[in-house]
């Protein structure tokens, strides 16, 4: 499967970005979609994750109350909305795909990554 993400940018501290992953080329409905980002200098960490049918979520701590992740399967779609940014929010956003059920949190589980969206939230 391709994915495709989109909506980064430049906001202020308290902002709000809506991230979107674009897929195509698989049986998108079949699979456990999530987050992940990469600030400058950190390695890449677990933003969010969503069950096939978008049942169940589950977000990393810091972005808990702030990020909700969600999936629209006829469009083969998924979205991040993320409010209250911080500063440390900064990074680059990827979305990946991995089979089967569990909400996994390490990148390595996860067999397609889309290319990365910048988001930058400046102080």
């Amino acid at each position: 499967v391709q994915l495709q993400a989109s909506g980064g940018g430049l906001v202020q501290a308290g902002g709000s970005l809506r991230l979107l992953c674009a897929a195509s080329g698989g049986a998108f409905s079949s699979y456990v979609m999530a987050w992940f980002r990469q600030g400058p200098g950190k390695e890449r960490e677990f933003v969010a994750a969503i069950s096939n049918r978008g049942r169940r979520t589950y977000n990393t701590d810091s972005v808990k109350g702030r990020f909700t992740m969600s999936r629209d399967n006829a469009k083969n779609m998924v979205s991040l909305q993320m409010n209250n940014l911080i500063p440390e929010d900064t990074a680059v956003y990827y979305c990946a795909a991995r089979e089967g059920t569990r909400l996994a949190v390490l990148d390595r589980e996860y067999i397609f990554r889309g290319q990365g969206t910048q988001v930058t939230v400046s102080s």
